[in-house]
């Protein structure tokens, strides 16, 4: 196993910095305008390019990497762009993030200005409408995947229900995640120290976090950047996991969206290259224009910087102990749990009548049996919307 050394630094290129820079802009700037598909899709192309492409490292490295993006919070592919980055140019190669990010932030930004003006015409909402299942059929097939990966035995099974249930019952998705990690590790500590203090109650007892009050909280950017902050911060799993995040704090605490427009605000992120996160501009657009738009998506995307930074040393630490690796899997059976949650709630506000029904078992069906790009099915939802809502 490499040490932290060779990970954070062994494979920095030797070419010219200036050339090496020029090289990582180009390329992740056209990532960030191509990369359809998701974080998988993004990885996928990301490993064309540096390793079969331009043999920038070499495939164990390349592996290497993705395992650091794993074990920290944040947006797996937009932290790989950061890796990539330094690797090929050192430290001023953390702009492959920046390029990463930028194209999908203004195409984003460009559709809730056009949401924000014209998204009650007829029209527009057919197009969302007939986006909105496939959204759901993607959110089911990441869930199913990510499912059969994390539940790891009884015990984790039975965190992720705990997790299903402390979620159900207002609990904060971060709490969720804290308590299932604590949960999780209870078998290793027992273990060493042949104790076990029934550990599953450690979801139960942070349940006083529950359900905040009724009443809208004003709007304030100072709130809007501190709320996304925190999600970039402690997020792990998968971008759909966000789904969680926003919902328990701009719909159910905050009151700042509806369920409606929340699932308009995923289905932009799907439907737009780059990463999901860009979510995050659009709810900024939303709720307060384009000084909204840049603060929610500096928030959300500045903890991945900092922690690709600060992680390196830790890494192989991580993977090489056991009670690290139990949290881990808690934290992720946790994450299944809550997408399997959101998943319920926004398909009732989703799957409405016999259209949005095929659509979603359709894609579904495309998803799973062919493996059909979700890219073309999102585009393929929004036309039919458009049709279904021009028919009416």
């Amino acid at each position: 196993m490499p040490d932290a050394t060779e990970i954070t630094s062994k494979f920095v290129s030797s070419k010219p910095q200036s050339i090496a820079l020029r090289e990582v802009t180009a390329l992740f700037l056209r990532l960030g305008f191509t990369a359809f598909g998701g974080p998988a899709a993004h990885i996928a192309m990301m490993e064309d390019e540096v390793v079969r492409r331009r043999n920038w490292l070499a495939r164990d490295q390349f592996l290497d990497l993705l395992g650091v993006t794993s074990l920290i919070p944040g947006p797996s592919s937009t932290e790989m762009a950061i890796l990539l980055g330094y690797r090929r140019a050192g430290w001023r190669g953390l702009v492959a993030g920046v390029c990463f990010i930028l194209p999908a932030a203004l195409i984003v930004a460009a559709i809730a200005w056009a949401y924000v003006a014209f998204g009650k015409l007829p029209q527009v909402i057919g197009v969302l409408n007939g986006v909105k299942p496939i959204v759901i059929a993607i959110l089911l097939q990441a869930l199913w995947r990510m499912g059969r990966t994390a539940i790891k035995g009884w015990w984790v099974g039975l965190i992720a229900l705990l997790a299903m249930i402390a979620n159900l019952a207002g609990v904060s998705p971060l709490a969720v995640l804290v308590g299932c990690g604590a949960a999780a590790i209870a078998p290793e500590m027992a273990r060493h120290s042949r104790k076990n203090d029934g550990v599953p109650a450690t979801i139960t007892a942070i349940a006083p976090a529950a359900k905040a009050g009724a009443a809208v909280t004003p709007f304030k950017l100072s709130t809007l950047f501190l709320v996304f902050l925190k999600i970039g911060a402690v997020l792990f799993g998968s971008g759909y996991v966000l789904l969680a995040f926003l919902r328990g704090d701009f719909v159910d605490h905050l009151h700042w969206l509806s369920q409606g427009e929340l699932l308009d605000a995923v289905a932009v992120g799907q439907v737009t290259p780059g990463p999901v996160f860009t979510t995050a501009t659009f709810i900024g657009f939303v709720l307060g224009g384009w000084r909204g738009a840049a603060v929610a998506t500096i928030g959300i995307f500045l903890p991945s910087f900092l922690l690709v930074a600060a992680s390196g040393p830790l890494i192989p630490r991580l993977r090489r102990s056991r009670v690290a690796g139990a949290f881990l899997d808690g934290v992720n059976s946790a994450s299944v749990a809550l997408m399997a949650v959101v998943g319920v709630e926004l398909g009732r506000a989703a799957i409405v009548d016999v259209t949005t029904v095929l659509l979603a078992a359709g894609s579904l069906v495309a998803l799973l049996r062919w493996r059909v790009s979700s890219t073309w099915l999102v585009l393929a939802g929004g036309v039919v919307g458009a049709v279904a809502s021009w028919m009416r």
